[in-house]
């Protein structure tokens, strides 16, 4: 009797997640609008709850059977929706990074320079741009929160020895009829988009224009893990524009992406969940040695925040030196 209440149980419990998995799944990729969305996902709830009011009131094995066939066929229309890399984009995501590499010289295409006044008023400016590995001096992550202290948006910001940053960045790359949603980015509702961009155009547009708080940390890595970070981007930037690919909440975002590409650096990289509620990742990179350690992570985060500094900075004016006092890291 316990074993076969187990057994009811854990059906039960696959059934639920199962059906509201593929429910959600429908809402969210069901070709057509709001309406045919809202009445595919009714239909599959209410198909779901007959089948196991069938499979309690008959005893029955059969309508357990359908579920797992009808459920087989909602996967495998699931396995061939494929991301396009056509779409109506919005103007900072429209066009994909590439790069070429000879030596130490790397050309990038599709450097995105904007200046932001607002999130809808903004100067577009794409450029072709050429870096020296052999001047790369650093590089610092920065961390931008939008709401709560356990998520942030991570980037990674190379600094060569002529003062130039370029600052790489993975992120959702939503047409012009999409709005964000974390939910969604468990359903192939986004693509995914890795943008190279000057500090005034992809910091500035988080502190000064949306209203986001900023933190930068310099990194301790040596000169050839430095030149492998910055290629591993290039390399990453030239597959997805030849292979587009959907943004992932849990498993391809900001973070996870960067980790994937620094194990191919370091294999011994150690996995923690803090890669996925960034809003942490100073306490892990304090761990690993990748920052300052001589220092409590709270001293390293009060010193890391520029957000006031990149607000009171002059339009025009050096962004990058005016977030990088002497004092702020010493």
């Amino acid at each position: 009797m316990i074993g076969r209440t187990t057994l009811l149980a854990l059906m039960v419990l696959l059934v639920a997640c199962s059906g509201t998995w593929a429910a959600l799944a429908l809402w969210y990729r069901l070709p057509g609008g709001r309406l045919v969305r809202t009445l595919g996902s009714m239909v599959w709830i209410l198909l779901v709850l007959a089948l196991a009011a069938l499979a309690i009131e008959q005893r029955s094995g059969l309508p357990v059977l359908a579920y797992v066939a009808l459920h087989a066929l909602l996967l495998l229309w699931w396995v061939r929706i494929a991301p396009s890399g056509q779409r109506h984009w919005r103007d900072d995501v429209a066009r994909m990074l590439t790069g070429t590499v000879q030596g130490d010289q790397v050309r990038l295409d599709n450097v995105r320079n904007f200046d932001w006044r607002s999130d809808t008023d903004y100067d577009i400016r794409w450029e072709s741009r050429t870096y020296d590995l052999a001047r790369l001096v650093g590089a610092d992550a920065v961390l931008s929160y939008w709401g709560s202290r356990a998520i942030a948006h991570a980037m990674i910001s190379f600094g060569f020895d002529d003062g130039r940053h370029l600052v790489f960045s993975v992120e959702v790359r939503k047409s012009r009829e999409q709005t964000y949603s974390s939910i969604g980015g468990f359903f192939k509702q986004f693509e995914t988009i890795l943008v190279a961009a000057d500090e005034h155009d992809i910091i500035r547009v988080r502190t000064n224009v949306r209203g986001e708080d900023d933190y930068l940390y310099p990194l301790r890595l040596d000169p050839s893990t430095l030149r492998s970070l910055f290629l591993a981007y290039v390399h990453a930037a030239n597959r997805l524009a030849g292979q587009p690919a959907f943004y992932n909440t849990f498993t391809s975002n900001c973070t996870t992406i960067v980790y994937r590409m620094a194990r191919q650096i370091d294999a011994g990289l150690p996995w923690d969940v803090r890669l996925l509620l960034t809003g942490y990742l100073p306490e892990y990179l304090h761990q690993i040695g990748a920052v300052d350690r001589s220092v409590p992570v709270e001293t390293l985060r009060q010193r890391g925040r520029i957000t006031e500094r990149a607000r009171a900075s002059v339009a025009g004016a050096d962004f990058s030196r005016a977030i990088r006092r002497m004092d702020t890291f010493a």
